[in-house]
């Protein structure tokens, strides 16, 4: 996956070229088909999703992998969270990911977990999985004091829904690479908004298949303050994929 680093927001930013669509599991011929048709910027687009994959067996949809991928990174940073509460993990664009239902299921730690997406739909499918929903069985928390919620809102507007430095782990799996297709703006604003509700001392993680050389540049350039570093995961299905890091200090 490729990109161009342009300016920040307001400053002139150059627009991301089209970009190649990346892998999904649980996915069939329609999931290829509707996510290489539309914007990934177009909410009716994601909407269609979850209608697609009930006809499907699997509960959850993941861009490039899920949590079982992810966790060995995800819950070294949670048991460095104070331990006064549970800690307040955001997954941001969350759509029909396996990130959150994972952390609240398979997490030993106590997690509050909240998912967020402009999609109705698809936050209406996974409080339908949270609840137990359509004769499902209701999923359990991995620690008593864990806690899930799904509501829907603009990643690259979170006022109604995350107050500034409410969260000690930001989660973007795809969301900056879907927003970045429409132009840089967008994906700024992104990181923003992530940003501004992380804690001081958080961190912020892009799950991404595009190249260091190409991500660092834009991170470093909006995250000013902020310390930038990437770790390589995988490689999962022969492709290798990127944790891009933005952390703070106490």
């Amino acid at each position: 996956m490729s990109s161009v680093c342009g300016a920040a927001p307001g400053a002139g930013a150059v627009a991301s070229p089209p970009l190649p669509l990346p892998v999904a599991n649980n996915k069939g011929p329609s999931y290829r088909s509707s996510l290489a048709g539309g914007c990934l910027a177009d909410r009716r687009l994601w909407d269609k999703l979850p209608a697609q994959r009930r006809q499907g067996s699997a509960g959850t949809f993941d861009w490039f992998f899920g949590y079982e991928e992810a966790q060995g990174l995800l819950l070294p940073l949670l048991q460095e969270a104070p331990a006064a509460c549970p800690p307040r993990v955001l997954d941001v664009g969350c759509g029909t990911s396996s990130l959150c239902t994972g952390l609240y299921t398979k997490c030993p730690h106590p997690v509050d977990v909240l998912g967020v997406d402009f999609s109705p739909v698809a936050v209406a499918h996974m409080n339908s999985l949270l609840e137990g929903g359509q004769g499902q069985t209701p999923l359990c928390p991995g620690h008593p004091a864990s806690r899930l919620h799904f509501m829907q809102a603009n990643a690259q507007n979170l006022q109604p829904v995350a107050s500034s430095g409410s969260f000690h782990l930001v989660l973007d799996k795809g969301t900056w690479d879907a927003l970045a297709r429409g132009g840089l703006p967008g994906a700024y604003q992104l990181l923003s908004e992530c940003l501004r509700v992380l804690s001081p001392g958080g961190t912020l993680i892009q799950f991404s298949d595009e190249d260091p050389d190409v991500r660092l540049p834009c991170l470093e350039q909006g995250s000013q303050g902020w310390t930038v570093s990437v770790q390589e995961l995988g490689p999962f299905g022969g492709i290798t994929y990127f944790a891009y890091l933005v952390q703070g200090s106490n």
